[in-house]
């Protein structure tokens, strides 16, 4: 919904009260005149201006063009009768959010000429009112010139950027999805043989093993051969994928907290080589996401970390003392990074909204154990 208080233009480098001053300021020029009609006149068009401006500074296509043709009418009869040329800027402002090219430039040259052209009326009508302010009457014809050109080439590129990130993130989901079809093909080629191999050799030994014990024997060493050799190259496998150590993300993300200015906490209750390979990958890429958004989007000035290994699972807890419970918000698409991560090893995240800031909590379960006893 739009407020009152949009008819003042964002992100233009002059503070809000210049621009009530601008609203202000034709109330002087008009309350000069002595005639009630004139007073009366000014007033209206004042009103009739910011009405027309509230309405159509954020619409689409024909009524867009129309508040602005009214906008011009208002502002040469506001130059003219009563010396006041300040509305240029806000229409100024108005004409750079039109995207179509054409449409821009044709509103932008009409503007721009019809303005100087109300102006020069002026001064013939009453040239010392208009010497009077002629620094100023100059910075707003400068101000006409550039003021739109510059807002019309940043929301241009406020869209390339907005449509280079849609095309980053449809690239990371495709990489995603390409990534599990890798893996999936690598334990396809690297498990699928050698497991059916061992699925036929096991019932093979155990028709075996009553009618020719050796030869059960003999099948169950190429067993326990296949095996070995199954789990040496899942482990090469494994090894190959991109390692991200739990020790130096820390470290990492410790830097990140320190340059935001947040003071943290971090507490490791957890020994490293205790960690298989994959799950520290996780829960270091899924750390380095929810410090991300505590530093972008919290506003805290305090974060907690604790990783933690459990009976059954490991822990990471992220804490913040921001305004997340207040904008009752998840963390978009970080959190369904986090999601599509944890899917590869059962894991599961869940926010907790409290009382102020948010607290993040990811368990992954121990479906990954190293069996340090046997050797390759």
């Amino acid at each position: 919904m739009q407020h009152w208080y949009h008819i003042f233009p964002k992100n233009t480098g002059l503070s809000l009260y210049i621009w009530i001053i601008f609203c202000v300021l034709p109330f002087y020029f008009i309350f000069r005149s002595t005639s009630l009609i004139e007073i009366g006149v000014g007033i209206g068009l004042i009103l009739i201006f910011f009405a027309v401006y509230w309405v159509t500074f954020s619409s689409r296509g024909k009524l867009v063009y129309t508040g602005i043709s009214i906008e011009f009418l208002i502002n040469i009869t506001m130059v003219i009768v009563f010396g006041y040329v300040y509305f240029a800027l806000f229409t100024a402002f108005f004409i750079g959010n039109i995207k179509r090219k054409a449409g821009f430039i044709t509103m932008y040259v009409i503007h721009l000429v019809t303005t100087v052209a109300a102006v020069l009326i002026a001064f013939l009508i009453d040239y010392s009112l208009v010497i009077s302010q002629l620094p100023f009457l100059i910075m707003t014809i400068l101000g006409i010139i550039l003021i739109p050109i510059n807002r019309y080439n940043r929301l241009k590129q406020e869209e390339l950027e907005g449509k280079l990130e849609d095309a980053n993130r449809k690239i990371a989901r495709l990489a995603i999805i390409e990534e599990r079809n890798r893996i999936a093909r690598d334990l396809h080629d690297t498990l699928g043989q050698k497991l059916s191999m061992i699925g036929l050799k096991s019932e093979l030994s155990s028709k075996l093993i009553e009618k020719d014990s050796e030869a059960a024997k003999k099948e169950m060493e190429d067993v326990q051969k296949t095996a070995r050799q199954a789990l040496k190259e899942v482990r090469e496998m494994v090894s190959e994928m991109r390692s991200v150590k739990i020790a130096d993300e820390i470290d990492h993300v410790k830097q990140l907290l320190r340059v935001a200015q947040i003071k943290h906490q971090v507490e490791m209750k957890i020994k490293e080589n205790t960690i298989p390979l994959f799950i520290e990958n996780v829960l270091s890429m899924c750390l380095k996401e929810a410090v991300t958004n505590v530093v972008k989007h919290s506003e805290a000035n305090f974060c907690s970390i604790v990783l933690e290994e459990k009976a059954e699972h490991f822990l990471l807890l992220v804490k913040d003392n921001g305004i997340g419970a207040k904008e009752n918000i998840l963390y978009g698409n970080g959190l369904k990074g986090m999601e599509e991560r944890l899917e590869f090893v059962n894991g599961d995240v869940h926010i907790n909204a409290r009382k102020k800031g948010l607290a993040l909590q990811i368990t992954i379960p121990k479906v990954i154990k190293q069996v340090g006893e046997e050797s390759i």
